[in-house]
């Protein structure tokens, strides 16, 4: 059995458990995903497993082949690849993943792409102070100021400077399965998620 599945995320509510307490959970739309490729050692070098989750439009001819191996009517939105160290007993192309391969308590990761906030100073993005704002100063107290005028004579990559904030691929680990419903491929996780309503989720 495999605890890997792809969603899109619904929103935030909150669930009354049976002694009283309120926990607030992410639900998530998630599966059933398709298995549309299988990868061994032996053919590919390293052990995966690829599912296909939604319903796409317009597919590339070489994507709409690739997939047609797993069934004539499979045409998923998003495919997405995971690393295993042993391909479950049984997997065969075609086969469905769904929320049923979860189970409450468990314990899992979700991977999303988080939401975009465009172009940020230091102060929004890096939690910089600001500048005093005292006589003699010109007012500007979110500049970044002086980053060093002799050595090196290069700024450094990665140093914490001016630009795009979010929109990037982040991970949040041990979110608790609070929430099962198997008819309508819902799963509910005790906490936040990252990225917007409608953005693709992985959970492994």
């Amino acid at each position: 059995m495999m605890q890997v599945i792809l969603g899109t995320k619904v929103g935030m509510t909150q669930i009354i458990g049976e002694d009283g307490i309120v926990t607030p959970v992410t639900i998530l739309q998630a599966g059933p995903c398709t298995v549309t490729q299988i990868k061994t050692v032996e053919t590919d070098g390293y052990n995966a497993v690829q599912v296909g989750y939604g319903q796409g439009k317009n597919l590339s001819k070489s994507v709409a082949g690739h997939v047609k191996k797993a069934g004539e009517n499979i045409s998923p939105k998003t495919l997405k690849e995971f690393r295993v160290d042993e391909i479950p007993e049984g997997m065969k192309l075609g086969d469905q993943i769904t929320v049923e391969n979860f189970n409450l308590g468990d314990k899992v990761s979700a991977t999303g792409i988080s939401k975009g906030k465009g172009y940020a100073g230091t102060v929004k993005r890096w939690n910089f102070n600001e500048s005093r704002n005292t006589h003699g100063f010109k007012g500007n107290i979110r500049r970044v100021g002086s980053i060093g005028s002799m050595y090196p004579q290069k700024v450094f990559k990665g140093k914490k400077m001016p630009g795009r904030m979010g929109h990037e691929q982040v991970t949040v680990k041990n979110l608790e399965v609070a929430y099962i419903d198997a008819a309508n491929n819902l799963i509910g996780l005790k906490g936040a998620v990252p990225g917007p309503k409608k953005g693709v989720v992985w959970l492994h």
